[in-house]
């Protein structure tokens, strides 16, 4: 009997350990970020830049090295509305406090407008690079982020025969809760 106790007691202790070794090594957690910028759209003869404002949710996994996570943004500029799903990578410099990373993302745009001239946008593919810094607050189950970020969109619409790009650069931050 007393073997048996043993090895039910081992098995406890070494399953509640584990899963507390689990959750020290990757974190799972969701958010949401606010950003403002410029987006510019280059069109055959005429390129406009305008102040360009995102507000964005987000749901990753957060391990030493590396992070990794989906992303809808709603895209609000001066004349367009659009949204954005994009799958994004980190590469992170584990420090204490303060992190710095770089990532880079793709994915696609959707469901957007130019409201100046009444245009819907084509569902196009986008991709994104970002350079920012985490800080990790020890004990709070939260992780802001500060970044620059740059996005690029190809032929977002067809008008006259051409299809412009958009480029949107932008400061952000997000706030991240770890489950």
């Amino acid at each position: 009997m007393k073997l048996k106790t043993s090895i039910i007691l081992c098995g406890v202790i070494c399953g509640t350990s584990a899963s507390a070794i689990a959750d020290s090594v990757w974190d799972m957690y969701a958010g949401f970020s606010i950003g403002s910028g410029a987006q510019t759209v280059f069109q055959p003869g005429e390129d406009s830049t305008h102040s360009a404002q995102s507000f964005g949710g987000l749901f990753g996994i957060d391990v030493p090295f590396v992070r990794a996570e989906l992303e809808y943004n709603y895209l609000n500029e001066t004349d367009s509305r659009a949204n954005l799903g994009m799958f994004n990578a980190y590469f992170k410099i584990p420090l204490v406090i303060v992190k710095p990373y770089i990532g880079a993302g793709f994915g696609m745009m959707f469901e957007g407008r130019d409201t100046k001239r009444d245009i819907k946008f084509d569902t196009s593919l986008a991709y994104q690079a970002m350079l920012g810094l985490t800080l990790d607050v020890p004990k709070l189950p939260f992780k802001f982020d500060i970044e620059g970020r740059t996005l690029y969109v190809p032929d977002i619409y067809t008008l006259n025969g051409s299809t412009p790009d958009a480029l949107r650069y932008e400061a952000r931050v997000k706030i991240r809760y770890l489950f």
